[in-house]
């Protein structure tokens, strides 16, 4: 893996502002764990599942405060140097990861291909 691969992700403040609104729902403990799995039109998607549980030993922890996001080591490995932003455009709203690692992705943004 190159240097860009094995770099931590981005968390920008308006991601994180957006994380903080949705955990505020949830019961006290809630995290965002955002993940890369194979599928998708381009060959992985990322998951984004609200779930309840201790950063594991491996877990990278972005964020900080009310907005706590997890990536897995093993989906570091295809999020390496990403930056991870929340859009509210005219399209709608949504989280959108800018990644150096992908070298095609779909046009809805929620799959690629490394």
């Amino acid at each position: 893996m190159t240097a860009t691969a094995l770099a931590s992700p981005l968390l920008t403040d308006r991601a994180a502002r957006r994380v903080s609104r949705i955990l505020a729902k949830e019961p006290e403990g809630t995290v965002l764990r955002i993940s890369v799995a194979g599928g998708g039109c381009s060959g992985f998607q990322y998951e984004y599942n609200l779930v309840q549980e201790k950063p594991a030993s491996d877990d990278i922890v972005l964020g900080e405060g009310d907005a706590v996001v997890l990536i897995d080591s093993m989906s570091l490995e295809f999020m390496g140097g990403a930056e991870i932003d929340f859009v509210d455009d005219l399209i709608g709203q949504s989280f959108q990861i800018k990644n150096p690692n992908a070298v095609a992705s779909c046009g809805c943004g929620t799959s690629f291909a490394v």
